[in-house]
């Protein structure tokens, strides 16, 4: 039979200092301080109860910014993923005019376009627009572009 060890906490119940000198356990600094005190980054004193109770008390937390991330496209990739885009649906072919949605989007001037084109997109640089306007095409501005910053992948 297995005999349970009692604490040896339980035998200093009563006492004063719990089997100390006097002087050392009498100050509060033996406490390790009051409430959460001791929770920070670098602190270890409470970390295991930080841990297992509170889910979110590490880390940054605040505002969301809310600027929209546009992604970046050139024309060159417009014209070279064109058929990917019609068999995806992203784009739809009318008439020798290929209608090309691209939300999220803006579009650059990078590369050279063979196709009367329209764009629906988020904005366009001007190289853009000028080259999408030279064979016939159209850009179409889905969103405004306060709040709108671009994210290049």
């Amino acid at each position: 039979m297995k005999i349970v060890k009692k604490k040896k906490s339980r035998k200093f119940h009563g006492s004063r200092l719990w089997g100390r000198s006097s002087k050392k356990a009498k100050g509060s600094g033996n406490r390790g301080g009051k409430g959460m005190a001791g929770t920070g980054k670098r602190a270890d004193q409470r970390k295991t109860y930080v841990l297992k109770y509170y889910d979110n008390y590490f880390g940054k937390r605040g505002f969301k910014s809310k600027k929209v991330k546009l992604k970046a496209i050139n024309l060159g990739d417009i014209q070279n993923k064109l058929n990917s885009f019609i068999r995806k649906g992203i784009a739809k072919e009318k008439n020798d005019i290929i209608e090309v949605n691209l939300e999220d989007y803006k579009v650059l001037g990078g590369g050279e376009i063979k196709d009367k084109i329209i764009i629906k997109a988020n904005s366009f640089s001007s190289k853009a627009k000028e080259k999408i306007e030279k064979m016939g095409g159209k850009c179409e501005v889905l969103k405004k572009e306060e709040n709108l910053s671009i994210n290049k992948e």
